[in-house]
């Protein structure tokens, strides 16, 4: 009985936790070639979120001027020329795909770039990661005034408010930029400073304001490395040529001291170039050591980089010990070859031929796309009624939508059924055999028609229908099918 216990015991001390507990990482400030590149980027993002909702954009008389906003009451979004309405929905499933094989391409040129530089938790955290350090200076003051949490001084009291205070504004105005891209920017703007905004802005700037503080100021790379699904789905479609931030073990190894590696050189022995001074720890934004090889924690940031160069050019060593590489080329230069990259290959090709292709499809659809459109619902009780004459009638909810911004006169013909005549409920038209209304700017028209036709020369139980809509103006057509059904 003992037996089976004891090893329950034992498995059950063999299951250790199902995530590390977070240990708070305090990163060096860096400067380098991916640091300025990363600086560029996060300057550029975040310009584009905040400003972007205050540009303007002349679409005529009456209609909206914000470049792009997402108007939800009318059930439109605008992209600087582009408006779609919500029968129009493909096309932002056109845009998650193509998003999703850019992330693919991406990954198959650069490992995690996107995580790297462009992820949004990227851009707020480090953006955060300034702050802090601007305030309460770089690595080595912030674990020695962390460490000193007992013995809290007026100074340090200030600092930590400021931080928090800081991170609060940065965090309210992330929230308050993504309102303003579902309302006009500078109107709710003027509503939200003197407090006549609806509540539901407001609600939901509080909701982005906190989870902006919090996932940026706290959880940080605990995003990354446990709420994150990418950097497992990255991990399955990279290859052995994707360029990855990569230690180049074949020659850092074998570690030794700055002193120790001269004086082996010296005697005509081998050294690494890596010296054990820790940089590329210090500098990680997820408190990793990449010379431990590829990790679910790398973002692939290619802060490293910057660090062991700095460090290589102090001590006369040649740059790159870290850097973007394949796992192919450690095993080429081990053997004495050349390296080698192969950026073009069938992987990227595929992804960039259907990116190219999906792009295409999208562009042609949406510059050949009709402004002017018809929707037919044949009424299902009754479904058609005989005259006394012995003729039949049909009727149907017809939907019109001009999506132009401006009024339309319109004609209405119908197609099929033989002598067939058309009538709309509660409109007086000049021309009775054939329908003439006006379609108001930018909305769409439903109207009741009612099509007859003799029983003569149509004796099928169901005759195709085709409902034409033409712009007397424009002479743009569309139309619609449906049946017209016999008794």
């Amino acid at each position: 009985m003992n037996k089976p216990l004891a090893a329950a015991e034992l498995e059950a001390d063999d299951v250790g936790p199902l995530y590390v507990a977070q240990k708070k990482i305090y990163p060096q400030k860096v400067s380098g070639t991916f640091r300025r590149i990363k600086w560029r980027l996060m300057a550029f993002c975040l310009g584009v979120y905040y400003l972007l909702p205050f540009v303007r954009w002349n679409r005529g008389l009456g209609a909206p001027d914000q470049a792009v906003l997402i108007d939800l009451p009318n059930s439109r979004f605008y992209f600087f020329f582009i408006e779609l309405w919500p029968q129009e929905v493909y096309y932002f499933t056109g845009l998650l795909i193509l998003a999703a094989l850019t992330l693919f391409l991406m990954n198959a040129v650069g490992g995690r770039i996107w995580c790297g530089y462009l992820c949004p938790q990227t851009v707020w955290t480090d953006l955060f990661y300034a702050v802090e350090r601007l305030i309460e200076g770089d690595r080595r003051e912030r674990m020695k005034k962390d460490a000193a949490k007992g013995t809290m001084k007026l100074q340090r009291f200030v600092e930590i408010t400021m931080k928090h205070s800081i991170w609060i504004l940065i965090a309210w105005w992330t929230g308050g930029a993504w309102v303003l891209y579902f309302y006009d920017a500078p109107t709710l703007v003027n509503q939200l400073v003197t407090f006549q905004a609806p509540m539901i802005a407001y609600i939901w700037i509080a909701i982005l304001t906190a989870t902006t503080y919090l996932l940026a100021g706290f959880m940080r790379e605990q995003v990354c490395v446990y709420m994150c699904p990418w950097p497992r789905i990255q991990a399955a479609l990279t290859d052995e040529w994707a360029l990855n931030v990569t230690y180049k073990y074949d020659r850092g190894e074998a570690r030794t001291s700055l002193k120790k590696a001269t004086e082996l050189r010296a005697q005509g022995q081998h050294a690494g170039d890596c010296v054990d001074c820790y940089q590329c720890v210090a500098v990680c934004p997820t408190g990793i050591d990449i010379r431990d090889g590829s990790q679910l924690d790398c973002i692939q940031c290619g802060l490293c980089i910057d660090a062991c160069d700095t460090v290589m050019t102090k001590i006369g060593r040649p740059t790159r010990l870290i850097g973007y590489d394949n796992d192919i080329n450690i095993q080429r230069r081990q053997d004495g070859k050349s390296e080698i990259y192969q950026i073009v290959r069938p992987r990227t090709l595929a992804y960039a031929a259907i990116i190219a292709g999906v792009g295409a499809v999208m562009l042609y659809a949406l510059l050949t796309r009709s402004l002017l459109d018809v929707n037919v619902l044949h009424d299902r009780n009754p479904v058609a009624v005989r005259l006394t004459d012995g003729s039949v009638r049909n009727a149907y909810t017809v939907r019109l939508l001009n999506k132009r911004g401006f009024d339309r006169v319109v004609a209405i013909d119908v197609d099929g059924p033989v002598d067939a005549k058309i009538h709309v409920v509660g409109i007086d038209s000049v021309t009775p055999d054939r329908p003439m209304i006006i379609l108001g700017r930018d909305r769409t028209t439903e109207l009741r028609v009612l099509v007859t036709a003799p029983a003569a020369g149509n004796g099928e139980k169901s005759i195709p229908l085709r409902l034409r809509v033409t712009d007397i103006g424009l002479g743009e057509v569309a139309s619609a099918t449906d049946n017209f059904v016999t008794p």
